[in-house]
């Protein structure tokens, strides 16, 4: 009489992860960063004068810039917060100019003026700027060279 044993096999822990899911989904995130991203700038279209000036160096490429925008309208707009497609009066740039410089006051400050303003509102919005410790304001401008904005919107 044969006494069968049942033999039991030990499986060795496996030391390997199947990462093929984790690719797929790091894939997934990919495209749809690639195709937020160029969503998430916003601002105000302001046709830009033309003039051949050196850019702007940076103090630190992490820091982005402050910019307030004025349109043909005069009505200034600011890069940071919500709502940056509705224009602010005077107090409220003010007000998130300091706000921005207290919690870094190395950020850089730029005006971007529409080609069709007039100097003054330009003016006004700098000194707003320097009244709220702004130490300098910067002008943005468009290379000549560079098509314009609208031109890119109707290919």
């Amino acid at each position: 009489m044969a006494v069968y044993k049942k033999v039991r096999q030990r499986r060795k822990p496996m030391g390997e992860i199947n990462v093929v899911p984790y690719i797929d989904v790091m894939l997934v995130l990919l495209i749809i960063f690639m195709v937020t991203a160029p969503l998430l700038t916003q601002g105000v279209q302001v046709d830009l004068p033309k003039a051949d000036a050196n850019p702007v160096e940076m103090p630190d490429e992490n820091t982005e810039p402050l910019v307030v925008s004025v349109d043909a309208d005069g009505n200034f707009y600011v890069s940071i917060g919500d709502n940056q497609d509705q224009p602010i009066g005077a107090r409220e740039l003010m007000a998130k100019t300091a706000a921005v410089l207290r919690r870094n006051p190395k950020t850089p400050v730029m005006v971007k003026g529409d080609n069709a303003v007039s100097y003054g509102y330009v003016v006004t919005a700098m000194a707003y700027l320097q009244q709220a410790g702004a130490p300098s304001v910067g002008l943005l401008t468009q290379r000549p060279d560079q098509p314009d904005a609208a031109e890119n919107n109707d290919n």
